[in-house]
């Protein structure tokens, strides 16, 4: 009798093995998803990227903005006026208007107009930087959702399958209850079992619903069937190169190095303002006044020098700050070698790691599919419970989900280690996306056209085209 429930037993365990099988194969008809797909529609997606290329493209233009210093201001002037005065013999009232055109030329400012030109430029040169270290962000934080839907997809079915065998148990359990093999507390500790795997699956399929929402959120879609995806390679084989490749190509390494060197010259700005400055003036005006045959013209050219002698201290505290304003930069110079460096240590040892997981779960995998087949041999032969069997290809199944869990912990790990390196870009994954050119704004901009202008009216375009995508 007792042989005969083991082997009804084993059946439905290997009815619920089957099921399990076919409820991990994926759908034929689903929409297959890369883990490049997912990347490209997050580059596309991403507003931040959009924000951030705005952003790049009003530091182009403080370049214009600084270079228009170097040239001419030319300006009109009209004023339209009434006057009364009065005396004991003498009345007079006057209105007239006058206008006027001046132009003004910076002939020499000690430098700091050329200096102001720089520090633009090596601000545009840091926030490019910027725009490369946000395009990691967003690309990075596609991966993260893709391996964090396929994970919690894999708990999902993992939390199921554990139903399933818990119910096989609990049937199980009553069966033998019913002939006398077993107690009331056996059933019982089976149906507690069986209550605590619905409220883990329901964590599970809780935790696959945020899952989704941060993907659509990350790439602007939700998940089709996530493929796969293959094991990265490592730019390095050492921890040490794989450092030396960060701190010469990290976007926050770049970009810090850019605001130390607008610092640098923020000092010579600060040390030109006591120069002196020469100006070249000339103005245009006409006079005339509507109760009276009188009228004028003027002209005038003039050239003025001036220089500070005295301003109550204020151009030396100016100056005092700018240099700890690049002392302040200088330290932000080491804090980043230093958490760049910390990074790419902590993202390789993550990938060291995943993959001694990965040995490991392997080897676990292999030695629970051998345990299930002598356990599920011994309990034909009557020396092994339903249970026994059911725990054993519970053990299984656990073991190949760690196993794909340290898989994914494998691949991510790869991909987080190439971010901290700075690497992680669409250029170098060669993602299929629209190619972005920094400089080609820049290019238009940089000799700052007026909007009259031709090269003004392209820009004037390109903004528009901009603003409506």
């Amino acid at each position: 009798m007792r042989l005969g429930y083991t082997m009804k037993s084993v059946r439905n365990a290997a009815v619920a093995v089957s099921a399990v099988a076919l409820l991990a194969m994926p759908a034929a008809k689903a929409h297959a998803e890369t883990l490049a797909d997912a990347m490209v529609g997050a580059y596309k997606h991403s507003g931040l990227m959009d924000k951030n290329r705005a952003l790049l493209r009003a530091a182009d233009e403080d370049v214009a903005a600084a270079m228009a210093a170097l040239r001419p201001i030319v300006a009109w002037s009209s004023t339209l006026g009434y006057s009364y005065s009065a005396n004991q013999t003498v009345t007079t009232e006057t209105v007239g208007s006058t206008i006027g055109l001046v132009a003004e030329l910076m002939l020499y400012d000690g430098g700091a107009s050329k200096l102001n030109i720089e520090i633009a430029k090596e601000t545009v040169l840091a926030t490019r930087e910027t725009l490369v270290s946000v395009e990691q962000q967003v690309l990075l934080s596609a991966v993260n959702a893709f391996f964090d839907v396929r994970r919690a997809n894999e708990f999902v079915q993992l939390r199921r399958n554990n139903l399933r065998v818990i119910n096989e148990e609990l049937r199980a359990a009553r069966d033998r209850f019913e002939v006398g093999e077993v107690t009331r507390t056996d059933v019982s500790l089976a149906e507690a079992r069986l209550a605590a795997a619905r409220a883990e699956l329901a964590s599970a399929q809780g935790d696959l619903a945020r899952g989704v929402e941060a993907y659509r959120a990350a790439v602007g879609r939700k998940p089709g069937n996530l493929v796969k995806p293959g094991i990265i390679r490592t730019p390095a084989n050492t921890l040490d190169a794989a450092k030396g490749i960060a701190l010469r190509t990290h976007p926050d390494l770049k970009r810090v190095q850019h605001q130390v060197s607008a610092a640098e010259l923020g000092i010579m700005v600060a040390e030109a303002a006591k120069r002196p400055t020469v100006t070249l003036s000339g103005r245009l005006g006409v006079s005339e006044y509507f109760n009276s045959t009188t009228d004028g013209r003027s002209a005038s050219l003039g050239l003025e020098a001036n220089q500070p002698i005295y301003q109550g201290g204020r151009l030396s505290a100016l100056e005092r700050k700018s240099r700890s304003q690049r002392d302040a930069v200088r330290g932000d110079l080491h804090v980043a070698r230093q958490s760049i460096a910390q990074n790419v240590g902590n993202a390789w040892a993550l990938l060291e790691v995943s993959r001694a997981t990965v040995v490991a779960s392997t080897q676990q995998v292999r030695a629970s599919e051998i345990a299930f087949r002598g356990v599920r041999e011994e309990a034909t032969l009557g020396a092994r419970t339903t249970l026994d069997v059911l725990d054993a290809e519970q053990e299984l199944l656990n073991a190949r989900v760690t196993l794909l869990s340290a898989q994914i912990d494998e691949v991510l790990s790869g991909y987080t280690l190439l971010a901290s390196m700075g690497l992680l870009t669409a250029e170098r994954l060669n993602l299929n996306v629209p190619s972005y050119d920094p400089a080609a704004y820049y290019n238009l901009v940089k000799t700052a056209p007026t909007n009259m202008s031709k090269q003004g009216r392209q820009l004037d375009r390109v903004l528009k085209s901009l603003g409506k995508e």
